[in-house]
């Protein structure tokens, strides 16, 4: 275990001290530079700032498109490969494709996609005579839609996470449970939501909390469509650091956001575990 800790002490612990110091500090942004202690003052302008607020907005809503999208895709998809059995190899093979794509490939195909007067998404919906020829959707120029139109490729990426995560717990759940369901006249409906769901919340805990996080942290898949446009209605907290840090040159205080990020994504998975996943309660019942 010696290698795997040293490692983890030097690119992940020493960096988030680091990282957390530096909150509390006003440093300059050349190299060697002084820095200066300011306590929370930081934080003060953090929680002050219009944009960090309207981007911490941002982050919540566009981490609750993907991820309801990403879960009932994955959801309703796992249900099919089950139902399947083995003749679902296949198609749970070529489904699995995009997770070998990277993010900022995938970012770059659907901003192709879906740019406004060329893309392949309004040609086809052109066609198909759903829209007009001067009524092109402004799929990344229009600030009301924009937020959504870049969750997209993200969605389209990690489907196929959610539904293997998905579809490896419902092989654990006892056939004889749900025959016996059956047998007494339930509905599928009814045995979704009242005995399959239930028996997959530790599954749907893991499945949300790493998809969450994940969303909530997301960069380049929004950097490379938008670069935090139109209007920064696009920019997350991920982008607002990194602008900070990078076009303002203040690592003080993009620190302090991180750290408040950081600390927000911590609070939101033990709230999820508790909520969710509630070990022992199946027992209990």
């Amino acid at each position: 275990m010696l290698p795997a800790a040293l490692f983890l002490a030097a690119f992940v612990a020493w960096p988030l001290v680091q990282f957390i110091s530096d909150s509390f500090f006003e440093i300059s942004k050349f190299a060697g530079g002084p820095r200066t202690f300011v306590g929370l003052d930081n934080y003060i302008k953090a929680f002050t700032s219009g944009d960090f607020n309207n981007a911490a907005w941002r982050t919540v809503v566009y981490t609750i498109i993907v991820v309801v999208f990403e879960f009932a895709l994955g959801l309703m998809v796992a249900l099919i490969f089950t139902a399947l059995g083995n003749s679902s190899r296949v198609f749970r093979t070529i489904f699995l494709y995009p997770l070998m794509i990277a993010p900022i490939v995938a970012g770059l195909l659907w901003r192709f996609l879906l740019i406004d007067n060329f893309g392949i998404v309004n040609q086809l919906l052109t066609e198909a005579h759903i829209l007009q020829d001067q009524g092109q959707i402004q799929w990344l120029s229009d600030p009301n839609i924009a937020l959504f139109s870049v969750a997209i490729p993200d969605i389209w990426l990690t489907t196929s996470f959610i539904s293997l995560i998905l579809f490896a717990g419902l092989q654990n759940i006892p056939g004889d449970v749900i025959e016996a369901a059956r047998l007494d006249g339930a509905r599928y409906p009814t045995i979704l939501f009242r005995i399959i769901i239930p028996l997959l919340r530790p599954v749907i805990a893991v499945a949300l909390i790493l998809r969450g996080i994940d969303a909530a942290r997301a960069f380049d898949v929004i950097l490379i469509q938008t670069n935090g446009g139109p209007q920064q209605s696009t920019e997350t907290m991920s982008l607002l650091v990194y602008r900070t840090m990078v076009r303002f040159g203040d690592p003080g205080l993009a620190s302090a956001m991180g750290t408040i990020y950081l600390f927000a994504m911590l609070a939101v998975s033990v709230a999820a575990i508790l909520l969710i996943w509630r070990p022992g309660s199946e027992n209990k019942r």
